[in-house]
Parts: C-alpha cells; structure tokens; sequence
C-alpha cells in the first residue's frame, strides 16, 4: 500500500534555479493531495510526473511562496475539462483572500472548488483506513501544519493456527481475519483472538509548513514514520530564524527526537544555501532516528510502515 511524498519545491520565500517555492505531492493508494503550492507547482507536477488527479490541496499558511501556484492549476484543470469537485483547506480566516487570489483572474470554473477553512486540532479529511488533521505552528501570520494519520491495520492473520485448529481455507478465514468467530463442522466455536495477532500501527506523515519549534508540532509528529519540517537556516542563523518565523535544522532535529519521528526531512531551504545545503545536514546531525535528509526538489520519498516492510494480509 503506497503512501509516497513528491517534493515539487524545497526552496524558502526566495526560488533559486535549482528550488521551486513549497509544495508537496502526496499520494496513498488512488488518493492524491498536495500541502501548499508555491509560483509553478502545475510544471512541477508535470516534471516530476505526480499526475493531476489532486482531490485536496492542504495550505498551510497565506504567504505567496506558498500559495501563488494556485490560480494557475485552478484554472489549468478547468482548461482541461475537470469535473471531479476540488477542496481547498486554509486556516481559519484566509478563505476569503484564498478565494480572491484564485478567482482575481479568469473568473469562475466549471467544476466546483470549495475554500474551506480549518482550525488546529480538526480532523480536516477522514477516510476509510485514515484522517488528515490540522495541528498549531507559530508562524508571523495565522497558520497551520497538517498530519496524515493512518488507522491501525489487522493483526497478522495465523494461517498454520487456523488450520491446526481444524478451520478448512476459504471464507472462514476472512470471517476470522475480520473478527467474527466461526463455527466448525463438529460444532467447535474458533475465536479471532485465537489465529489473529495485535492490531498493527499505521503510517504517519507529518508537514509543518514554515514555523519556529513549537510543542504542539512535538505532540502532532509523535512517532512519526516522516516529519517534514521546516530548516530554513542552518544553526549559526539562530537570531534570524527566530526573526522570521522560521526555524534551523538543529531546531528541526531537536523537535523530531522529542517526538520520537523514524525520518527527518528539512525543507524551506534558504537561497543562501543555493549551491551548498551541507550547512543544514550537519546542523541536523544530532538527529537520533533512522535517516534525516536535506529536500530537494525531485525527491521521492516511500514512507513505509513502522514496524516492518511487509504489509500484505496473506490468508
């Protein structure tokens, strides 16, 4: 089951040649959403071959870097005849600018968009298997970060248990798997308990947009499998960080140890940084998980489940 990260910009408020403004591609499965959308995320997506089929676009604050890609891939899918409505999630106060800006030119579209705003704390979108919810950053405007949280899956169905215990392969199996006891021929009542293991973690993926460090991003990142944070500016730029909003990369390491996170990836890159991000991965190295990274514009990433790579439900 795919749960994969695209990053279609890397770059701070300033693009370079090499770092598009912030956006993500997010893809789980046949759901796509992108998290913000900086000036030309459309050719991004394009380059990067993310595909167009996006339900939700999860903006994290009003800032241009973030959001200036908007008209242009509103008004490109209505170019390209799109049907499928489309929601824009925004922090509480900003769907009247959001609409503005989408709308200032070219007018409306013939498919319907929806500016909704959010608040830190809502579950913003909920899924079958997952739910998409906002959480508090401390940004210099209103803002938010946002987490994909997966349910957690089955327990390990025990295939050799179940037919030690007389259950013939078939439906019995799947009952068993999805928790209801079945009955054998002999009248014998086998219980889920006793051929399904502990139900397992889901996946977790975490975006903060741009902020200081913050408790609240502490507590939405626990355990998770890939926290993107924000690591504008590598550690001797402290007074600067904290002058903008925004934070270092030791800043960001920090925050993900004290979260427990598997993977750390720092993003918002400043453009004095354009030929030579090492600054910030050394500024991270005190990260205690598994791989931290310096973005790039490009990268995908797989973020995989937490206990181990296999996720199949084999019966």
């Amino acid at each position: 089951m795919t749960l994969t990260v695209t990053f279609l910009g890397t770059s701070g408020a300033v693009p370079t040649t090499e770092r598009n403004p912030s956006s993500l591609f997010v893809r789980r499965e046949g759901d796509a959403f992108l998290f913000d959308a900086g000036e030309a995320t459309q050719r991004q997506m394009m380059r990067y071959n993310t595909g167009f089929d996006v339900s939700d676009v999860f903006v994290t604050h009003g800032h241009g870097d973030h959001v200036f890609g908007l008209p242009g891939l509103v008004h490109t899918w209505d170019f390209n005849d799109r049907e499928d409505p489309l929601t824009i999630h925004v922090p509480r106060g900003l769907g009247g600018d959001i609409e503005d800006l989408v709308f200032s030119v070219g007018g409306d579209v013939g498919y319907p968009v929806r500016v909704s705003e959010v608040s830190a704390g809502e579950i913003v979108l909920a899924r079958d298997d997952y739910e998409v919810r906002a959480f508090t950053t401390a940004h210099r405007t209103a803002s938010v970060g946002y987490a994909l949280v997966e349910h957690d899956r089955k327990g390990r169905f025990d295939r050799e248990r179940a037919e030690e215990l007389g259950v013939p392969v078939g439906p019995k199996f799947s009952k068993l798997h999805d928790g209801e006891p079945v009955e054998l021929d002999d009248g014998t009542v086998v219980h889920p308990d006793q051929v399904v293991g502990d139900p397992r973690p889901g996946r977790k993926f975490v975006y903060t947009g741009d902020t200081r460090p913050h408790d609240a991003v502490v507590s939405a990142a626990e355990g998770a499998d890939l926290l993107v944070h924000d690591a504008t500016f590598a550690n001797d730029a402290a007074e600067r960080a904290a002058e903008t909003g925004h934070s270092t990369a030791g800043e960001a390491a920090e925050i993900a140890n004290r979260a427990g996170v598997r993977a750390l990836a720092l993003t918002h890159v400043s453009s004095r940084y354009a030929g030579d991000a090492r600054e910030l991965s050394e500024g991270a190295a005190g990260f205690a998980g598994e791989e931290v990274f310096v973005a790039h514009d490009g990268l995908e990433y797989d973020v995989t489940f937490p206990t181990d790579s296999d996720d199949s439900d084999e019966k």
